[in-house]
């Protein structure tokens, strides 16, 4: 299969990690800001993880230059514009891009005007690109209970004009999710649908938890409840969907080599998988790669390919006019 030209849906992406390593340096170049090079090849080494990072917090320390440049109304436009782009030419119709609105405080800028402007982003490629799109709002589990309250209820406002879903992401503890109930809560009150960063570092329970505790719909990775056979049957179980990310899950070490990745054993034990980049630039991928990796590796065929796209579009937090748009490209595969 051609998977440069054929349609894909996307539900896991990270803005901070998807930045163009020359938008970086233009940004950079024109308001001042100090980054360790100004060359794009000298840029793309500090910002690619290499497959070899000794976990996932190694490979979140890449994240640091490009959130230098995505200080202004300006730069959030126009980074998540160049994000929709860039999915757009290799046929993803659709996306949900996920972003920590107060790692980008630093300038001075309000939460309402920092999801704003990446809604403005995505709604001008929206119009430009035959590409629709919505935003996922993160909660850092490395801040405060507090500071997941404060984006819950600024980013409240904007449900339904451009947000869907809350988030919680950053490094992965034992037992977080806890700690979250509330804010989480409070959230699926207010309408937000829920995905949650788990089991991908070696704590399938989290994944439980995440559903039990918190309502997720969806999970973030989920490698791990592979050695968690409570959390695996919960996910099979409530068809709780997985946002699995392959090159991403070798980088940060959930799995050793995409030969070992879990992600075609638990589609064929009847557990809903998706394929997604997690961190274009991070992870050096596109949607065509990825799918690419794991179709070769784990000798999958069409008929595989429509039904993950089917499970991508209805796990999707589209509305449902979006959602029967989708289901229309599958004539196309």
């Amino acid at each position: 299969m051609n998977f440069s030209k054929i349609p894909k849906i996307e539900l896991h992406c990270h803005l901070d990690g998807s930045v163009r390593p020359e938008t970086i340096i233009d940004i950079a170049k024109k308001d001042g800001i100090h980054i360790p090079s100004f060359d794009k090849e000298e840029m793309k080494e500090e910002l690619i993880a290499p497959l070899n990072c000794e976990s996932l917090d190694d490979y979140l320390k890449r994240f640091s230059i490009p959130n230098l440049v995505m200080q202004s109304k300006e730069s959030l436009k126009r980074i998540t514009f160049e994000l929709f782009e860039d999915a757009a030419k290799e046929n993803v119709k659709y996306m949900e891009v996920r972003f920590a609105p107060l790692l980008h405080t630093k300038m001075g800028l309000s939460i309402e005007e920092i999801i704003l402007s990446v809604i403005e982003g995505m709604k001008e490629a929206e119009e430009k690109f035959d590409i629709h799109g919505n935003i996922i709002l993160s909660c850092m589990r490395t801040m405060s209970v507090e500071s997941a309250f404060e984006v819950v209820e600024k980013g409240e406002k904007f449900l339904g004009k451009g947000v869907v879903a809350i988030d919680l992401c950053a490094s992965e503890d034992e037992g977080f999710c806890e700690k979250f109930i509330d804010p989480i809560t409070l959230a699926r009150g207010y309408g937000f649908r829920v995905t949650i960063h788990a089991g991908e570092t070696g704590i399938g329970k989290n994944v439980l938890e995440a559903v039990k505790l918190l309502g997720a719909e969806r999970i973030g990775h989920g490698v791990f409840i592979k050695d968690c056979e409570e959390a695996y049957n919960i996910v099979k179980q409530k068809q709780v969907v997985l946002e699995m990310c392959p090159t991403s899950n070798v980088q940060t070490k959930a799995v050793n080599q995409i030969s070992d990745h879990p992600i075609c054993d638990f589609h064929r034990d009847g557990i809903k998988v998706t394929v997604n980049t997690d961190n274009r630039t991070v992870s050096n991928t596109t949607m065509a790669k990825e799918c690419d990796l794991v179709w070769d590796e784990f000798a999958m065929n069409d008929v595989e390919y429509k039904q993950i796209y089917m499970d991508s579009v209805q796990a999707s937090f589209a509305n449902e006019e979006v959602k029967e748009s989708l289901k229309k490209y599958l004539q196309y595969i």
